[in-house]
């Protein structure tokens, strides 16, 4: 029979284990991206709230993310572990092996993409596997070699956006490659503004991440500008392609005014301090944004 003492050690074992799994596919950082995919499958014409389709869609988004998010930290193990942010991951850490990563990613990945084929339908599953194909085996490795990984990595960042609006249509019609375009453009500012904070970080592991060569200066400063410039006319567009109403519409105009003065003040003041509100307003603008949009349209249905 266990002891007392047995059974505490096994249960802080599997404690740490789950933990340790939370960190491979980065569920906090995942739970907004699959978040968005169904904001973006709620939005779809003719789709109404059901929880079972809901959750399905949430639970294979998880499975398919946390796939590509374990393959990126078993690639990255030796690089993760130069740098302060991400030094205690799994991996990196030597808790969890390699081959555990890679074979956990493929059996997440696997039933990720089954379960969108089974439950919404193959044009989703298949934007699913090319999601986590462009984000596992090419913006990975391509972070270490040039800074176009930024412009290729957000290509899977706002997929999800789409893979939403097919699952829910089965179609890739305007209105999916409008919220795709939001997403993709915001993505811009965000992630610059996080490797702006972390230059050093970064730096010493190798990745280029920054548009230009010598690191944060005003060129970076100027394209975070332009990206957070396209946001304001394509906020229009989920008004005009009935996606949403009047309310959302000066909601999502508001937010991506309020991004574009955030990049400008980064231009003009150039440090960190002005990096972390741009990176800051990022992450407030997306969900403001999301809920604007699906309120919008609950109202006007």
């Amino acid at each position: 029979m266990m002891s007392t003492t047995e059974n505490i050690s096994g249960s802080y074992k599997i404690a740490v284990k789950v933990k340790d799994y939370f960190q491979l596919i980065k569920f906090t950082l995942r739970f907004s991206v699959v978040y968005s995919c169904v904001v973006y499958y709620l939005l779809a014409p003719n789709v109404t709230y059901n929880l079972r389709m809901v959750l399905l869609l949430f639970f294979a988004g998880m499975l398919v993310t946390g796939s590509a998010n374990a393959i990126n930290q078993a690639v990255e193990k030796d690089t993760d572990a130069l740098m302060k942010r991400t030094g205690k991951r799994p991996v990196a850490n030597g808790r969890m092996s390699q081959q555990e990563a890679y074979t956990f990613a493929f059996i997440a990945g696997l039933a990720g993409v089954i379960l969108m084929w089974n439950f919404f339908n193959l044009s989703s599953a298949l934007l699913s596997a090319f999601s986590l194909f462009l984000y596992a085996y090419i913006y990975t490795p391509l972070k270490k070699i040039n800074s176009i990984a930024v412009l290729v990595g957000a290509f899977p960042g706002a997929l999800p956006c789409l893979i939403g609006w097919v699952a829910g249509t089965d179609e890739f019609s305007a209105g999916g490659w409008v919220l795709f375009a939001i997403q993709f453009l915001w993505q811009f500012p965000h992630f610059w503004a996080i490797a702006w904070v972390a230059h050093n970080d970064y730096s010493r592991a190798g990745f280029k991440l920054l548009p230009a060569d010598k690191g944060p200066t005003k060129f970076t400063a100027l394209q975070a500008v332009m990206y957070s410039l396209l946001m304001v006319p394509c906020g229009i567009m989920p008004y005009y392609f009935h996606i949403s109403g009047y309310v959302s519409l000066w909601i999502v105009l508001t937010g991506n005014l309020f991004m574009l003065v955030q990049c400008v003040r980064l231009y003009i003041e150039m440090d960190v301090q002005a990096a972390r509100r741009v990176m800051l307003s990022s992450y407030i603008y997306l969900p403001v944004v999301l809920l604007a949009l699906l309120a919008d349209k609950i109202t006007v249905h």
